[in-house]
């Protein structure tokens, strides 16, 4: 089945050409010019990965992600005129899978998008895939986490670097290996970002449930231990 990409750009012009280069790479395409429709078309089910731009009528950028990741886990990339610091922060801890400042080059899009889509993938065919640890149960077909049966609401990084550690149980993750698998090799941001999302995963699981899953290990990075 072929993939679709929903664009929600308002610029035609940019519209057209990401349109038209993502047909040339084999993707269907599926556009929005407005947040208010970007949305309705997210939450349809009709496309399997968005491409957001920020500045949208009727709804910004990061407003169709907050309503979206209500009740979706829909690969978002998001797009913006602006290269702030805090517009990416906002836009990745509101959910985003990765964020790109214009102008940018087509080429990057492109190697972002599979990187993103390969990510969310899922191999082999058993139909329920998980990992677990205790009461903590990781669905990856699903792309759902629960403890105890109850369903923990998590960011896509936030699942991503939980993932990594269930899958190298007794194994201590160097905090650069966690930032290449979480956060891409090319990631330019913040060194400490990976404790960051650490803590936010401890306020979900240990601060709630009264346990300690992650353990740190100083100087080298976090593991998961039997």
């Amino acid at each position: 089945m072929e993939t679709t990409i929903l664009i929600v750009e308002d610029e035609e012009k940019i519209a057209r050409f990401l349109e038209l280069e993502l047909r040339h790479e084999g993707y269907q395409v599926v556009k929005a010019s407005t947040g208010r429709e970007g949305l309705a078309l997210a939450e349809s089910g009709k496309a399997d990965l968005m491409v957001l731009d920020v500045m949208l009528p009727e709804l910004n950028g990061f407003e169709v992600l907050r309503r979206l990741r209500r009740s979706s886990d829909m690969p978002v990339i998001m797009l913006t005129a602006r290269d702030e610091v805090m517009d990416k922060v906002a836009g990745l801890d509101g959910g985003a899978d990765d964020y790109m400042t214009k102008p940018f080059a087509i080429e990057e899009l492109l190697a972002r998008i599979r990187l993103v889509l390969k990510k969310r993938g899922t191999s082999g065919t058993k139909e329920e895939q998980a990992l677990t640890y205790g009461e903590l149960e990781m669905n990856l077909a699903r792309h759902e986490v629960r403890y105890g049966g109850e369903l923990v609401a998590l960011t896509p990084r936030e699942f991503d670097l939980l993932k990594v550690l269930l899958e190298n149980k007794n194994i201590v993750v160097s905090r650069d290996t966690l930032l290449e698998k979480v956060c891409g090799y090319d990631y330019l941001g913040e060194t400490n970002v990976i404790d960051v999302y650490v803590r936010y995963l401890r306020s979900k699981l240990d601060d709630v449930y009264h346990v300690k899953i992650i353990q740190t290990v100083r100087g080298v990075g976090y593991c998961i231990k039997d």
